[in-house]
């Protein structure tokens, strides 16, 4: 079971276009309410979350999605829950994606260290240790980090090329009519 977290402020686009893509290529993906059921977005979209945090299973973590949005990424960052997971997830090698501003949760959690990352401008100084691109979407082993809310669905495409196959990915896409 991947987990994508969305915590009240969290940014729509950055959550909903990667679960699209990633449920579109069969993955098993549940989306966790972290501040409750109903989460609502930074631009005011409330959405019904499949699960919270009280349902989570560590056991069961296959990866973790970050939506960035503020103050969305604050709330994700103040949940022992989701670091909790992210941290598994990363130590067992499954992967850890984070968009805009989220990757700043990875770099106070100290994973990013001579990694190479993307994020939101202007958080580069919260990525500890990180070498930052400036590239939309970055994977660098089984951390994959993109810009902001347009990198979206190359975002989702990153995600499934490591969790499943570049194959699967690029065909979502091409039925999507990405390309």
């Amino acid at each position: 079971m991947v987990y994508l977290f969305l915590a009240n402020g969290f940014e729509i686009t950055e959550a909903m276009a990667p679960l699209d893509v990633m449920r579109r290529a069969g993955m098993d993906v549940k989306t966790v309410g972290v501040t409750g059921e109903y989460v609502e977005s930074s631009n005011g979209v409330t959405v019904k979350a499949d699960i919270t945090l009280g349902e989570l299973s560590y056991d069961e973590a296959e990866g973790a999605v970050l939506p960035g949005g503020m103050p969305g990424t604050l709330n994700l960052k103040a949940s022992k829950e989701v670091i909790e997971c992210v941290r598994r997830c990363y130590e067992s090698g499954k992967p850890v994606a984070a968009i805009c501003a989220a990757p700043s949760i990875l770099g106070a959690m100290g994973i990013l260290q001579d990694r190479q990352v993307t994020c939101f401008p202007g958080f580069e100084k919260e990525l500890r240790g990180a070498v930052v691109t400036g590239d939309h979407v970055v994977v660098d082993g089984n951390v994959i980090t993109a810009k902001g809310a347009g990198c979206s669905l190359s975002f989702g495409h990153a995600i499934v090329s490591v969790a499943v196959s570049k194959a699967t990915a690029d065909k979502v896409l091409h039925d999507m009519q990405c390309y």
